[in-house]
């Protein structure tokens, strides 16, 4: 028994002696293989690998923005210019003042326009400027003769005819009527701005304020409105003064300027 004890250590003991040597053959053959500095020069390598791999990346960067290409943008990105309008200077008679010229074409009218009808068609008005449909649009014209109208344009300047007042703005020339003003033709005499002489020396204007801020539109229908309402209480027109006596013109017009300012301030202006 002791026999077979023996040679069973024996067994182990070589089996043992065998691993070794086979374990210290490899560890001989890698070392041989990397040379006496080949675990560094791995390392080395590995990170030289590492940094090339860094420098090829490019650096990130945020993309541009996209350019919007909306409706007021063209092809190439700058923004449409916005429509242009014709305007002139209407200096007849030192009248002075801009209007939309003749013949060009809007898509809408002014808030603050007015309806007119003649001859069963209809006319548009706002601050001085006529304006008719025609295909979609609304185009600037000049209003027929005979058209009338309840009210003047907001600024109008008065010439005078053989003793008769005309009120003109925007080429076009009104005179009054039994419903209001009447456009007509253009006078053929010469028009003098310089009133007749029993006029003259009564003519004091009034200076008219809108205190609330109201549209110009809003002010000739006050102004208007309030005309009508002085020339009943004191029977003087300005605009006529034929058949009145001379030496009752500035009486009646001093009682006809106190009705207008009256009326005017209950409306919210500041008349002096």
């Amino acid at each position: 028994m002791l026999y077979n004890n023996s040679k069973k250590y024996f067994a182990i003991a070589m089996a043992i002696v065998m691993l070794s040597g086979i374990s210290l053959f490899c560890f001989a053959g890698q070392t041989q293989a990397e040379g006496p500095q080949g675990p560094a020069r791995a390392q080395a390598s590995k990170r030289g690998q590492l940094q090339g791999q860094k420098q090829t990346q490019t650096p990130y960067s945020k993309p541009a923005p996209a350019q919007n290409f909306g409706r007021e943008q063209g092809i190439s990105g700058k923004r449409a210019p916005a429509p242009q309008h014709n305007n002139y200077v209407d200096s007849r008679y030192q009248h002075n003042r801009s209007y939309p010229a003749h013949g060009q074409s809007f898509r809408t009218l002014p808030r603050d326009h007015r309806v007119v009808t003649h001859d069963h068609s209809r006319y548009y008005y706002s601050n001085g400027a006529w304006y008719r449909p025609y295909r979609g649009r609304y185009v600037v014209v000049t209003p027929p003769f005979g058209l009338i109208v309840p009210f003047l344009p907001l600024f109008y300047t008065t010439i005078w005819i053989h003793g008769s007042p005309y009120y003109y703005a925007n080429d076009t020339y009104y005179t009054q009527a039994e419903e209001g003003y009447v456009v007509v033709e253009p006078p053929q005499d010469d028009a003098s701005q310089t009133p007749p002489p029993t006029d003259d020396s009564t003519e004091s204007k009034l200076f008219i304020y809108p205190r609330k801020g109201q549209s110009e539109a809003q002010q000739a229908n006050d102004r208007y409105e309030c005309h009508k309402c002085s020339v009943g209480q004191t029977n003087y027109d300005p605009t006529d003064i034929s058949g009145i006596p001379a030496d009752q013109i500035m009486q009646k017009r001093s009682d006809y300027q106190r009705a207008m300012a009256a009326c005017l301030d209950a409306r919210g202006y500041t008349a002096k």
